[in-house]
């Protein structure tokens, strides 16, 4: 039975009931302006690696040393760095996502925020954020203050490897809407306020951010991090590898 019964972790029970046999679980995302629409999950996040974005796998390719998973979600980054001969440890709210990755053989497993990383968990050489996890950041200033805790977290060569959409990147008339939206209201225009959906389940309203490679090096700017090299800059979802300045 899955550990926890909470109609907020919608997004790990569309996980749970997948990796049980449930092929008809499905992912709602729910936009603050009323937009919904049905996203790519739960199936995507068990993709074996010869079914990633061609970005993802020119990306992963420079994950070394220690390697944490930010938003590990069904364990798919873990199970290919494993297979990698790495040690990679995972972080995720979501009790029945983790419950998933125990279950596929995984451990070294965090339940808690991107905003509790602690010196507890150790030092990392590697941080990986895939399927657009850069949008854990939240905001402009959320990102700044948790790329300086991931700094102190880090060895002196750390790399950032992470896939985002670029929400410029567009014509689609209801997201652009939500992009005056957000300047009406002082927001960044890819800083989403939305809430995952599942069947009786509804997770907590949070902020995810999306951000063109030009926002994305005015939010390293003064962080400890630069933008080395990009995969797929052109295309709405790209890939990029972030490194300690020198």
């Amino acid at each position: 039975m899955p550990k926890s019964k909470s109609i907020t972790d919608a997004y790990g029970r569309e996980i749970y009931d997948y990796y049980n046999g449930d092929r008809k679980a499905y992912e709602l995302v729910e936009r603050d302006d009323g937009y919904i629409d049905l996203s790519t999950g739960p199936s995507v996040y068990f993709a074996e690696f010869k079914n990633w974005s061609a970005n993802e796998k020119q990306a992963i390719k420079f994950a070394r040393g220690r390697v944490l998973d930010l938003g590990c979600g069904a364990g798919r980054v873990l199970l290919h760095l494993k297979s990698k001969g790495l040690d990679a440890a995972g972080l995720d709210t979501s009790p029945l996502a983790l419950d998933v990755c125990r279950k596929r053989g995984l451990t070294n497993l965090y339940q808690r925020s991107i905003t509790k990383m602690g010196k507890d968990m150790g030092q990392f050489d590697t941080f990986v954020m895939f399927g657009n996890n850069f949008g854990l950041f939240g905001s402009f200033k959320r990102a700044r203050w948790l790329l300086k805790k991931m700094y102190n977290l880090s060895s002196d060569n750390a790399r950032i490897i992470a896939t985002t959409c670029d929400p410029g990147n567009t014509t689609f008339e209801p997201h652009l809407q939500y992009h005056k939206l957000n300047r009406k209201r002082g927001r960044m225009i890819g800083q989403i306020r939305l809430r995952i959906r599942y069947r009786g389940y509804k997770s907590s309203w949070f902020d995810y951010l999306l951000v063109s490679e030009k926002e994305m090096r005015d939010i390293l700017k003064s962080t400890g991090w630069e933008l080395k090299k990009v995969f797929d800059v052109n295309a709405p979802i790209y890939s990029v590898v972030i490194e300690k300045a020198k």
